[in-house]
């Protein structure tokens, strides 16, 4: 194999793929990236057999030529090390050389480095998936979704299907669902499907694999075809295929959860109500105690305390944009309502409350595709 080509481009891409690989793989060969030249162009794979990453370097884009084929072939080479050594390189062309042996030779400008590579037809095979369930979303739509809903899934293996975040499709309505069985967040949104009532539920994909592609997505304005079969989902961008696999279980029946009715009802600023629980937490700095107190005055007003019994106690009044029903006590985690305010994208927020021990429920003013909701705290 023998071929030159452009380093930046060759750098993101070992960026990209890099990403699906672990250090602590028992498959050496899963410690590589795969390396393989066509004349159309240069494809990189990483996997640790839970994420599969393929980028592709086309031969020219948009008439710049990024790759120059002399003779086709494949190799896979140590990750680490060559993708510190491609970041480094001094020129903007590199050539990479394969010999008989599988040793490899990486030029730019005065610098050769020798690598040993490793067999690349021990390297698994990309699952082959059938291209029956399609939907496509954009890529700012998609980003936004999972920062909107990942960062509520568990981080405790015990119960492994709630690390992951569930996606079903219903009607054109793709709803996707995280919980760590103390908070739930959930986001809607419109999906363009090519299969006529395309329809599942309990696809459930592991958060890791979501803030992973959601790393190397890039915020241009085009749309990721998405692909569900059993055991994989596949997010097909330009020049980027992103593999998962999906989590075995049932996911629980969440919207069942969401109450429908509410005793108390208030609307705040976002942002001044984010910054009063921020104060409010400031003297639970060690984090086992992130309980924060809410009670409703008289005025119509809240009242947010905290206290830490070693370091003292906070007392904030927060002013109500509105307010209906009845008078309510309720303790809180606090860490878990800043996550959600942090990603509600809304100027003033909605809670309801259905009384002092019921999970309450949490929505933005200015769109209805997202809910969260959240179980109060016991303190006796």
């Amino acid at each position: 194999m023998k071929f030159t080509i452009h380093r930046d481009q060759f750098v993101q891409s070992v960026q990209h793929v890099s990403k699906a690989i672990s250090p602590r793989t028992t498959i050496p060969v899963l410690t590589g990236i795969k390396i393989e030249a066509s004349f159309d162009g240069v494809t990189l794979t990483g996997s640790d057999s839970d994420i599969s990453i393929e980028s592709f370097i086309p031969k020219e884009d948009e008439e710049l030529q990024l790759v120059d084929i002399e003779v086709p072939g494949s190799i896979v080479l140590p990750a680490r090390v060559f993708a510190e050594i491609v970041k480094k390189l001094p020129e903007s062309t590199i050539e990479v050389i394969v010999s008989d042996q599988m040793t490899t030779t990486l030029k730019s400008g005065s610098s050769v480095f020798n690598l040993n590579g490793l067999d690349p037809e021990e390297y698994p095979r990309l699952p082959e998936i059938e291209e029956e369930n399609v939907f496509k979303l954009p890529t700012d739509l998609l980003k936004n979704i999972i920062r909107q809903t990942v960062f509520a899934v568990s981080t405790v293996e015990t119960r492994p299907i709630l690390t992951g975040v569930n996606w079903s499709i219903e009607d054109g309505r793709l709803t996707c669902t995280a919980t760590d069985s103390h908070r739930l967040a959930m986001r809607y949104a419109k999906v363009e499907t090519n299969t006529a009532g395309l329809s599942f539920s309990n696809v459930v994909i592991p958060g890791k694999s979501l803030n992973e592609l959601n790393k190397i997505l890039d915020d241009q304005d085009e749309w990721i075809d998405i692909i569900v079969t059993d055991n994989q989902i596949l997010f097909k961008a330009k020049n980027l295929l992103f593999f998962s696999r999906l989590l075995d279980g049932n996911y629980p029946a969440t919207k069942n959860m969401i109450p429908t009715q509410s005793k108390t009802g208030v609307t705040l600023d976002t942002k001044k109500f984010l910054q009063a629980i921020e104060r409010a937490l400031l003297l639970s700095r060690d984090g086992k105690n992130n309980v924060v107190n809410l009670k409703t005055m008289e005025n119509g007003n809240l009242e947010i305390t905290s206290v830490t019994p070693e370091v003292g106690k906070v007392t904030e009044d927060v002013t109500c944009l509105e307010f209906t029903g009845e008078e309510l006590r309720i303790s809180f985690n606090g860490k878990n309502i800043i996550d959600a305010l942090r990603v509600i994208d809304s100027t003033e927020v909605k809670i309801d409350f259905t009384g002092a021990m019921s999970p309450f429920v949490l929505k933005p003013q200015e769109h209805d595709y997202m809910l969260h909701l959240f179980s109060p705290v016991r303190t006796y």
